[in-house]
């Protein structure tokens, strides 16, 4: 396995006129120039995307990267969960037999994501929605904002530790070198987002966001980010070291708590492999917002420590489609690039009540 990343960009600014399959081709070359392979090992490339514009995404980066037309492409949405789920139906190719070599991750581009109305209805205009209904009707449809301010509630996550949580996010993606992982686009070579002078002091004077007396503020939210991320999905033919994937789980939680997924998807994965959190050396979670993540890690008995220690979505921004891929190169840079041990989880809650997670060994 081979595996680098964008720079990731607040929506509206780095990134602001990279269409995304922009954002994904040269990250799929560098991926394939990475694990010494040609074009011609290519089987597939499967990309996960939320708010492109349609039209197979994944296929258009797959020509962009400079693939021959004879390597297709896939698109998957698991909203959230889509760079990771890409990366899940890759693993199935490859161990299916169905290819040697499936590029796979996932790209966003908040910024150039065209606008989406609904049909008019008699003689009222069409209305601009933000997002699809991740439930139907009758169905709690939260807001994520507002779902992960009830959940932390729910949980007893106070506004300080959230708050403390976030500074650490920030702080911590502020004084680690991506650079190793990282693949220059536009003329951007770092991520724009983080910020060391972020204190808890600093965050706790913004006002809740989401609802009166809430504890999620924009300081302890992630981002609406730009960024794309791929890996090489390889068969043991190709011999080559990085990543091993041990399981995938994803699971499904109450739509009104979504951002609880990732607690199941964790368990699920951990039982199927046989393994414990005590046997995982390094743990990547979406840091979607600081409440739900701690949270998740309060359910799972894990120390927040543990989680994300070179910093997370909430320093580094959140592209929604790549996401789930971000962390398995998050994975990669400390396993098998600079080993920091021989274990990793990866694990992304979703929109409508879904969690994503894999567990990956170095080779």
């Amino acid at each position: 396995m081979a595996a680098r990343r964008t720079p990731i960009g607040t929506a509206g600014h780095a990134f602001r006129d990279v269409a995304v399959a922009n954002l994904a081709a040269p990250v799929l070359r560098a991926v394939l120039d990475d694990a010494g392979l040609s074009a011609r090992d290519v089987g597939d490339v499967v990309l996960g995307n939320c708010m492109g514009p349609g039209g197979d995404p994944a296929s258009v980066a797959t020509l962009a990267a400079g693939l021959p037309h004879t390597v297709p492409g896939l698109t998957v949405d698991r909203q959230c969960g889509s760079g990771l789920a890409a990366v899940t139906v890759a693993a199935a190719m490859v161990a299916g037999g169905q290819h040697d070599c499936v590029l796979a991750g996932g790209a966003e581009s908040a910024s150039t994501a065209p606008w989406r109305f609904w049909p008019p209805s008699g003689d009222e205009p069409p209305v601009r929605y933000e997002r699809a209904p991740f439930a139907p009707p009758g169905t709690a449809d939260p807001e994520m904002g507002l779902a992960a301010d009830l959940l932390a509630e729910r949980y007893g996550v106070s506004r300080q530790r959230q708050d403390a949580y976030a500074a650490r996010s920030h702080r911590l993606a502020a004084t680690s070198d991506f650079t190793r992982e990282l693949v220059p686009v536009a003329g951007v070579a770092v991520d724009e987002r983080p910020r060391q002078d972020l204190t808890p002091d600093r965050l706790a004077r913004l006002r809740p966001a989401f609802r009166d007396g809430g504890t999620v503020t924009a300081g302890n939210s992630c981002g609406v980010s730009d960024g794309a991320a791929a890996v090489a999905v390889v068969s043991g033919r190709h011999d080559l070291p990085g990543l091993r994937v041990l399981g995938s789980a994803t699971a499904g939680v109450d739509p009104a708590l979504p951002g609880l997924g990732i607690v199941p998807a964790v368990r699920r994965v951990l039982d199927d492999t046989g393994l414990t959190l005590g046997d995982v050396d390094v743990v990547e979670m979406n840091e979607a917002f600081a409440g739900q993540v701690l949270a998740c890690c309060d359910a799972l008995s894990l120390d927040p420590e543990r989680v994300c220690v070179q910093g997370g979505a909430l320093g580094l921004g959140h592209p929604w489609g790549a996401s789930g891929a971000v962390l398995l190169v998050r994975l990669f840079s400390q396993l098998a690039t600079a080993p920091s041990g021989s274990r990793g989880l990866a694990a992304i809650a979703v929109g409508g009540g879904q969690g994503v997670a894999m567990l990956v060994e170095r080779t």
